[in-house]
């Protein structure tokens, strides 16, 4: 009995401490970004107009109003063991609203591949539309898709469902592309500097994805606990925020398009964009950077989901009880951090944004090898439930290091986008960036739905799902150092690409001013 009693106290004792190391983490993390915001100088602040700003502020009113429903590949759902992924708001109530419908894991899966199924499919298509057909438009048309979707999930039939998410695809990549192309193109046409884009990337992130990601959670766990209004309820709040944010871009917004003075097909249309990526001829005379930059991206986002996709079992190998939505918060805090940390990189004009990048994605990559080297040097426990362990505690640091490298990735690259990517087919050339990674997320949900519907039934001890998880974070790594070694490439390239250009316009002035009199 006494042993009994002493070893109930222990784990008390060590689910106390597990439980003051997530505060120490997420009050570390707090204290940390509050005090990059707060020490700010003159040095880290770029100076604009009022007129800008008040740009500024509506583009970023849009944006997080956007992002309260953010897009069904970026969050986490709370009920799946597998953390497949959900909305900022809906996110912890996808899963459970389809299982509440009676469908299982194989059936669930089937619906979450059909998301980035349609998105590779249709929403190409649909995305790439927004250079034509204009980019107000095409945010537009992505609020009312999105809403279409949240309206699906109030049916428990199968083949509506399967329609809300083929919708929720589409939606995906006009989010991902119209939203950039239309701000890109805006900023320019005002007139305002070109290092100012980087002030409204770098907000955007930290309000949008983090400050946004982290309010909205705590607002659908109001919802569906609280007010016990059920898990359609997030659903609906998300259709409100995003009728709010349509109402603010038909009222607020001017037109813009890619490329409207030709007359060109969707067909030739991907074409050019397509020729754009491989050789950069046919619209400009960028050469191999777009290719680098969608290689770049492609890498780094399909790491990204790749780790939304495990870092559940990876923290909670047997099971252990560990406060989800908590460690969700202290995610989206450290990506505030990176992005406080990005906006004060952007502000200076040394290190340039190509350069630093090649540090992210190394640190990144050492971050996601943690779970593959606490495998080897940590034993395992093999005791079911209790705290999180001392390795998952190890993952954790390492996990909250990516998030933070995740929010230095976003207005870094979107400040690339913005330098390389043509400007007649911005819209196009984003979406096709996003058709391998589509794939690449279509094979990793399938990994993992395939894992939890059979490899669960066979063995109940965990040896054989740890194997593949580690194999998946050490492709992680490896795809994250591979993008640090294609971001020195094209640093290399930029810099070529720039000597180049200089020195046509000095040999164009020696011309001019040797040979005055020729028109």
């Amino acid at each position: 009995m006494r042993s009994n009693h002493k070893s109930i106290l222990e784990s008390r004792s060590i689910g106390e401490t597990m439980e003051i190391f997530y505060f120490v983490v997420f009050g570390g993390l707090a204290a940390i970004v509050a005090g990059l915001e707060l020490s700010k100088s003159n040095k880290d602040r770029i100076n604009t107009s009022s007129a800008f700003n008040s740009f500024k502020n509506n583009y970023l009113l849009v944006y997080s109003l956007m992002m309260v429903p953010l897009i069904e590949q970026n969050n986490v759902s709370l009920s799946l063991p597998a953390a497949l992924a959900g909305d900022w708001l809906q996110g912890p109530y996808v899963y459970y609203l389809y299982s509440t419908y009676g469908f299982g894991k194989g059936e669930i899966g089937q619906l979450f591949i059909a998301g980035f199924g349609s998105s590779m499919l249709f929403g190409t298509i649909v995305g790439s539309l927004a250079d034509k057909q204009g980019r107000k438009r095409a945010s537009i048309t992505y609020c009312i898709t999105y809403i279409l979707s949240c309206i699906t999930k109030h049916s428990p039939q199968y083949k509506v469902l399967m329609v809300g998410r083929v919708l929720g695809g589409i939606a995906t990549s006009l989010l991902f592309s119209a939203f950039e192309s239309w701000l890109v193109a805006e900023h320019n046409k005002r007139g305002f500097e070109q290092q100012w884009l980087s002030v409204t990337f770098s907000k955007a992130i930290f309000l949008g994805n983090g400050l946004v990601a982290i309010i909205a959670g705590l607002f659908g766990n109001y919802l569906v606990d609280s007010l016990s209004l059920g898990p359609v309820a997030p659903f609906d709040a998300a259709a409100c925020f995003l009728a709010i944010g349509m109402a603010v871009i038909i009222s607020s917004w001017s037109e813009n398009y890619g490329d409207p003075s030709e007359n060109k097909d969707l067909l030739t249309q991907f074409k050019n964009a397509a020729s754009a990526i491989a050789s950069g001829e046919p619209l400009t005379l960028s050469d191999e950077k777009i290719a680098l930059l969608g290689a770049i991206q492609s890498l780094f986002e399909g790491s990204m989901y790749t780790f939304v996709f495990l870092w559940t079992p990876a923290l909670s190998p047997n099971d252990e009880d560990i406060p989800h939505g908590f460690i969700f918060a202290t995610f989206m805090l450290a990506s505030m951090l990176g992005s406080s940390i990005a906006s004060r990189l952007l502000a200076h004009s040394s290190p340039k944004v190509e350069s630093y990048m090649q540090i992210v994605f190394v640190i990144s990559s050492a971050a996601l090898m943690l779970p593959v080297v606490t495998s080897f040097l940590v034993a395992p426990s093999g005791v079911k439930g209790g705290s999180i362990s001392f390795s998952g505690c190890i993952q954790l640091i390492g996990f909250c290091t990516f998030e933070a490298c995740v929010g230095i990735f976003w207005p870094s690259i979107m400040k690339m986008r913005s330098q390389y990517i043509p400007e007649e087919a911005r819209s196009t050339i984003m979406n096709f960036f996003r058709i391998p990674l589509n794939i690449f997320v279509c094979l990793v949900l399938y990994n993992v739905s395939f894992r939890l519907l059979i490899l669960s039934r066979l063995l109940q001890d965990g040896s054989v799902d740890a194997f593949p998880m580690t194999v998946m974070f050490g492709m992680c790594s490896v795809f994250l150092f591979v993008a640090s070694i294609l971001q020195r490439r094209l640093m290399n390239v930029a810099e070529v690409h720039k000597s180049r250009s200089q020195e046509w316009s000095a040999a164009k002035e020696m011309t001019s001013e040797a040979d005055p009199l020729n028109p």
